[in-house]
Formats: structure tokens, sequence, C-alpha cells
């Protein structure tokens, strides 16, 4: 049980549990049947300033953690997403497209919640 991350081109399994794309567009050639989301959050995502600026820069990351916790302190979906994950039952996975698996919006998230929760 808990949070797990996953690529939105990555096969969905039953060990995913609840499925949260936490993007602010549809992942790019993927059909709604094989993404097989419970939510779409895209509120959630970092704003089109902070995306830009970030740009996906690993050298920028820390950086961005910082600036979107700020911007997540203000996000109704955030707080949305924090009530999912504590009432459910299994495990809760934040879906995202991008290609830098140790450098997205959904680490940030997690990270977030899980010190918190």
């Amino acid at each position: 049980m808990g949070i797990k991350l996953k690529r939105a081109y990555e096969v969905a399994t039953k060990e995913d549990g609840m499925r949260v794309l936490v993007d602010r567009l549809w992942p790019r050639g993927v059909s709604k049947e094989l993404l097989k989301i419970d939510y779409w959050m895209k509120d959630i995502a970092p704003s089109k300033e902070l995306r830009k600026w970030f740009n996906h820069d690993p050298e920028k990351f820390d950086e961005f953690k910082q600036k979107y916790n700020v911007e997540l302190r203000y996000n109704n979906q955030f707080k949305e997403l924090k009530e999912l994950v504590s009432k459910q039952k299994g495990n809760v996975t934040l879906v995202y497209a991008a290609k830098d698996e140790e450098h997205n919006q959904a680490i940030v998230l997690k990270e977030i919640i899980d010190n918190k929760n």
C-alpha cells in the first residue's frame, strides 16, 4: 500500500491500484482505454510558467521542487489528491508522461505526500 509512480507509456497493472494522471495535457498517442486512469487532475500540474522555466533541466530540479511546493499550497486538486491517498486502502499510482523518470512533478507530489501523511 502506498504511492507509486508510472509513466503513461507503461502498461497499467492491477498492482497500480487507483491511477491518477497528474499532467495538464493528455499523453501523446495514448488512448483512454490503454491509460486506464481513475482521475485526471490536470490542475495539479505545475503552472505553465514554472513548467517552461524548468524545461526538465536536472540542474534546476531542486529549485523547481521548491517553487512547485509553493504552488501546491494553494492548489485545491492537491488537497483532493491527499484526501484520496489517505482514504485509499490499496496503492495509488501517479501517472505522468515525462521522459525523465527522476526529475518530474510526480516525484515532487509523491515526496510531499509521503512526508506529510
